[in-house]
């Protein structure tokens, strides 16, 4: 009997404590896998500057609200960038495809009459098609991807003007469509969405402990477990709390408060991305692709099969991404998608943690780096009337967001991490 209870206690993984656990995350920074958190010390340093010089106008509700909403289309083909990216590639024409597939859902609503939804259908079908055509000629002819995207950039721009015309506009008309950027949740409902989220994330981490413990695996300390669900419970909380609260300008006119529709919409998202990436065989073949194709493909996967699934779900997230951008302008033109929307989307992912190199990023990513260019793009203005100032200050974030990631991965390589 004790020789048995010795046994089982040997293959029992010992629980790490907190002290360990902080010790192991600061030994991990110093290596160079600094992850999201410059982005977060940016996110945090930037709101605190903008707050404190512009107190009346950056720190509302109303500020906040906006800053979601305008952030949410670049961040949509943010999302797609960090796939593509992680394989080491690149998709230059991920903004226009956007652009199109929105188009095409235009033409369909209000040029041909079909219902929303067999638009909405249209739309991604056609970010599907794009993304199955270029991963095509990456994964099966070998051209690199940087050529085959800045031919779909040039090319898109072109489809898109054949379609609406140029100087053209689809005006969109559909509630559905317009509500997605334009309307808010019942206060109640916000409420009722921070409940379920709180419970369902504490839930998952549980059942999570349950089944390492069950199978032998080292288990967090609760403190640390309870530490991660207070954070989320503060955060959580007084984002509901702020964009609850009526942040219209006129209030005895019109009422505006609630969460917007976009954040539950963008955080399900997060979730099934996240998920696909983290949590299944597939996710772990996009890392081990990007990390070392010729690695991977020894090690029995199929490269080519990765890259043109991730380059049809990069375009997939585009067309949401287009989806969005329509929402939010009311319309699509042959500028939807275009101008520096490409750019910024690149700059969220990197910004977020995601490398240039392949191999490393997370779908969180996009929604800090996202939120990080929103808030400079929402402030700048506040305190300077000149746009050369925001270009040059976006720039030099990206600039510095690729220079931790470059100092970051040599850092790794001299530790072996």
């Amino acid at each position: 009997m004790s020789t048995t209870t010795e046994t089982h206690a040997e293959t029992v993984a010992p629980t790490p404590t907190l002290g360990t656990m902080i010790g192991d995350y600061l030994a991990k920074v110093r290596g160079g896998d600094v992850g999201a958190l410059p982005a977060v010390l940016g996110f945090l340093v930037l709101v605190a500057l903008f707050s404190a010089m512009k107190p009346a106008l950056f720190p509302t509700a109303y500020n906040a609200a906006n800053l979601l909403q305008q952030s949410a289309g670049v961040i949509y083909i943010a999302m797609g960038l960090v796939f593509i990216l992680l394989l080491g590639e690149i998709d230059l024409g991920a903004g226009y495809t956007a652009g199109t597939s929105a188009a095409i859902m235009g033409v369909l609503m209000t040029k041909q009459g079909y219902p929303w939804p067999v638009a909405v259908i249209g739309c991604l079908v056609t970010g599907a098609v794009i993304g199955v055509v270029v991963g095509l000629l990456v994964a099966k002819l070998g051209i690199p991807s940087f050529v085959v995207t800045l031919s779909t950039f040039l090319g898109l721009q072109g489809v898109m003007l054949w379609i609406i015309g140029n100087g053209g506009t689809i005006s969109i008309k559909n509630e559905t469509i317009l509500a997605i950027q334009n309307k808010n949740l019942p206060v109640l409902w916000g409420w009722v969405i921070f409940i379920l989220a709180v419970a369902l994330y504490a839930g998952a981490g549980w059942l999570g402990r349950l089944r390492r413990a069950k199978a032998g695996l080292p288990v967090e300390p609760m403190a640390a477990f309870a530490a991660k669900l207070g954070v989320m419970v503060v955060i959580l909380g007084l984002a509901t709390w702020i964009l609850n609260v009526e942040r219209s300008r006129n209030p005895g006119v019109t009422s505006l408060k609630g969460i917007p529709i976009i954040v539950p919409i963008t955080a399900i998202l997060v979730v099934v991305l996240t998920f696909l990436l983290q949590r299944t065989k597939f996710g772990r073949h996009i890392y081990a692709v990007g990390g070392n194709a010729e690695a991977a493909r020894r090690a029995g996967i199929n490269v080519n099969q990765v890259k043109i699934v991730c380059f049809v779900l990069g375009s997939l997230l585009a067309a949401l991404g287009g989806i969005v951008l329509a929402s939010r302008e009311n319309s699509i033109s042959p500028t939807t998608g275009g101008s520096t929307t490409l750019l910024l989307a690149v700059g969220a992912a990197v910004i977020g943690g995601t490398s240039l190199f392949g191999g490393k990023g997370r779908i969180l990513d996009a929604i800090i780096g996202g939120l990080v260019i929103a808030v400079l793009n929402n402030g700048m203005p506040l305190i300077t009337d000149k746009a050369a100032y925001q270009y040059i200050v976006t720039a030099l974030v990206l600039l510095l967001a690729a220079s931790v990631d470059a100092i970051s991965r040599r850092r790794a390589a001299a530790t072996g991490r």
